[in-house]
This record gives C-alpha cells, sequence and structure tokens, in this order.
C-alpha cells in the first residue's frame, strides 16, 4: 500500500513540474514571438498589452510635478498620456529612486523610465531609448547675486557643488573639475534647497528645472541660472530589446505632425529635439 502511494506522490511531481515547465516555455515562446522582423523580449512589453504601461519618474518641474492645486501634471506626465492613449494602454505612474533607474526598470518594477532623461552612453549601455524629443543644457544654479561674476568654469573652482545623485548634473560637475567639494543630493530639487540654504555654493541641474523654479515669482526666488556646462537631449528609456521603442517613437512622430507636441512644448515653455 505504501509503496502505491509513493508511487501515485511522484507520478504527481512529475506531472506539476512537467506544468511548469510547459508554462515556462509557452512564456518564453510568448516572448520572443517575431513581428515585423523585430524580437518582442521583454515582460515589460507584455505588460503594456495587457494595458497598462508603468511608468517610473522623479518630481522634476515641468516635467512631472504636482501643481497648486496638488494635480500631477507636466510635459511628460501629459505626453506620456497622450502615447499611452496611441498605444492603447493606460499609463501608470511610479515615482522611483532616480539613482536606481536602471535596476528598476532591469527589475520590471517599471516598463519606462521617462522623466526629462539626458540621452548619455550610460543611458544607451543599459536600455533601449527613444529618438530625443526636448533639447535641455546642464546650467549652473547660484545666489542671483553672485552668478553674474561667473564667466567661465574657471570661475566655479573651488565652489562647493551639489546635484542629485546619478543624474546629468552630477556627471557635468565630475567631467568640469569641480567635485573638490561636490555633495550628492538625492533630488534636483534637494540641490536646489542646498543653495538656498546655504549649505552649497552653487548646485548643477536641467535648464528646464532652473527656468521654472528660480527667478521672480518662482520657488527660489534670490537663486538665478547662469554658464551652462552641456547641452544635451531628453529620451524616453526601455528595457534592452522592447519593441515598445519602436511604438512610442512612432507615436511621437504622429504627436508632432498633429501639433500635440508643439502645444505641449509652447505650454511648458521647452524646445523640441525634433
Amino acid at each position: 500500500m505504501k509503496k502505491i502511494i509513493a508511487l501515485i506522490m511522484a507520478m504527481a511531481m512529475v506531472l506539476t513540474l512537467s506544468a511548469c515547465t510547459t508554462k515556462k516555455a509557452e512564456k518564453s515562446a510568448k516572448n520572443h514571438e517575431m513581428t515585423d522582423g523585430e524580437t518582442e523580449s521583454t515582460e515589460a512589453l507584455d505588460t503594456a498589452t495587457d494595458g497598462k504601461l508603468v511608468i517610473g519618474y522623479t518630481i522634476y518641474e515641468p516635467m512631472n510635478y504636482e501643481d497648486e492645486n496638488g494635480e500631477f501634471t507636466g510635459f511628460d506626465t501629459e505626453l506620456a498620456k497622450a502615447v499611452c492613449k496611441k498605444l492603447g494602454v493606460e499609463p501608470e505612474f511610479v515615482e522611483i529612486d532616480w539613482d536606481n533607474k536602471f535596476l528598476e526598470l532591469d527589475s520590471r518594477n517599471i516598463d519606462c523610465i521617462w522623466n526629462g532623461m539626458t540621452i548619455t552612453n550610460e543611458v544607451k549601455k543599459n536600455a533601449d531609448v527613444t529618438k530625443a524629443y526636448v533639447k535641455n543644457a546642464q546650467v549652473v544654479v547660484m545666489k542671483a547675486d553672485r552668478v553674474k561674476d561667473i564667466k567661465s568654469v574657471d570661475d566655479l573652482k573651488g565652489l562647493k557643488f551639489a546635484a542629485e545623485a546619478g543624474s546629468a548634473g552630477e556627471e557635468a560637475i565630475i567631467d568640469n573639475g569641480l567635485d573638490e567639494k561636490y555633495v550628492a543630493a538625492s533630488g534636483q530639487t534637494d540641490a536646489l534647497l542646498e543653495v538656498e540654504s546655504g549649505a552649497a555654493d552653487a548646485c548643477v541641474i536641467d535648464i528646464t528645472m532652473a527656468n521654472a523654479m528660480t527667478g521672480a515669482n518662482t520657488s527660489y526666488s534670490d537663486l538665478a541660472a547662469g554658464l551652462e556646462l552641456t547641452s544635451e537631449e531628453y529620451g524616453i528609456a526601455f528595457a534592452k530589446g522592447s519593441n515598445l521603442t519602436k511604438k512610442v517613437n512612432a507615436a511621437l512622430d504622429e504627436l508632432k505632425a498633429d501639433g500635440t507636441l508643439d502645444k505641449l512644448a509652447d505650454k511648458y515653455e521647452l524646445t523640441l529635439a525634433f
């Protein structure tokens, strides 16, 4: 009797393992189907085709932020919604730690990084990136009464700088040899706070944020943007191998053709890259 029970249990285990293996094989086959000669190879694509696109972002005005009424908005927020409508999916916005953005993407916690992300060699190494859609620059922000004295990078030597960890601003500080007294901040707004409080002499942030958040009638009226350290462009990052990159590029082209992109750029005072 015991032998019969043991045999039945063994057969049940074999059937269970076989079923699991079959399901994994089916999922693998689904993820590697070919469409128009392109490999669909990521769970990100599967998630999107299930009706949802999970978008990783940080609070970054004017790209993704809350307005005075507490409504989540911004250029990238509105653009993402317009693109998702074209793709037939619903956007889901998830706030992430920018320094860990590629870990979030690789682990499939998010389907894409869409947050005024500068296209760099590091980004292209870790993800598939769309065409550039907005122009940007990394700019030095200081107390308004000090900005006029800065004419070149040499004038910045010896100052204490702040920037968002893992950002293009941080890279610009290092590349220009300004990291002697550098302190990393958790976000671009935190870098601005470092300067506002006097904890840092200057910070390097995106010019789009600097234009929106410094100067008269802004949150940082005594700060001003000065020297530009780099010029760059924004793109949207997807997991390696995802054909969502191609689909989003097509949607961007359509939104440019129908005038939506130009209207958004005018609304948020941004310069398009195409």
